[in-house]
């Protein structure tokens, strides 16, 4: 135990995606083996992405965001914030996302790094 109370290693204020996995792993007491077993992946993984070495495969988001029991994503109320965050949610490619919205998805890609406004979209839901 460090000073503060905390064991070594463990990510008070969590800012990557495996910061939280780590954080959360560490509160409910499981090992890396036990995380890779609830989201389906290996344990090399799990260290990795607690490393920050590599970053999770979207398809692997629904699982790792029900272990968190948060999303701990920013979360903007914005039509392309709550494309990201469905996507996220629902473990889906900018291709799969794409074909759900009826556009190719480099549309999707463009959309979600601000090059392109999803215009047509935009009038048909508002």
């Amino acid at each position: 135990m460090l000073k503060s109370g905390f064991k070594a290693g463990y990510p008070a204020f969590p800012k990557t995606i495996g910061e939280h996995i780590r954080k959360r792993r560490m509160d409910l007491g499981l090992f890396q083996k036990d995380v890779a077993e609830i989201v389906d992946t290996s344990i090399d993984c799990i260290t990795f992405w607690e490393n920050g070495r590599s970053q999770p495969q979207i398809h692997y988001y629904p699982k790792i965001i029900s272990l968190l029991g948060y999303y701990p994503f920013e979360e903007s109320d914005s039509f392309i914030g709550r494309i990201i965050k469905f996507r996220h949610m629902n473990g889906l490619t900018y291709k799969q996302a794409g074909k759900l919205l009826g556009v190719d998805g480099s549309m999707v890609v463009s959309w979600e790094a601000g090059k392109t406004v999803p215009s047509a979209i935009l009038d048909c839901i508002l």
